[in-house]
């Protein structure tokens, strides 16, 4: 299953976002908000150029910026909807 397109929505209205961050998170088997919540960036960057069979996303400052914000804003949102 891959983010709901309410999930979508609001990843794709972050700064930094767009389409290909989110395919790219789907594409090393992160498909929601709550799963985002418990990554790391770091392992997340790793395995999404392993899956690129390229190092520009290891070696891209906003990339690992845009991953920070996407768990930050993923981990908020969880938080949320747990109160």
């Amino acid at each position: 299953m891959l983010f709901s397109a309410d999930e979508r929505k609001k990843l794709l209205a972050l700064k930094g976002v767009g389409a290909s961050v989110v395919v790219r998170l789907e594409q090393v088997g992160i498909e929601s908000l709550e799963q985002l919540a418990r990554q790391d960036a770091e392992e997340v960057i790793n395995r999404v150029a392993e899956a690129m069979a390229s190092d520009s996303w290891k070696r891209a400052p906003q990339a690992r910026a845009t991953m920070e914000a996407v768990i930050a804003f993923a981990q908020a949102e969880t938080n949320k909807s747990r109160s």
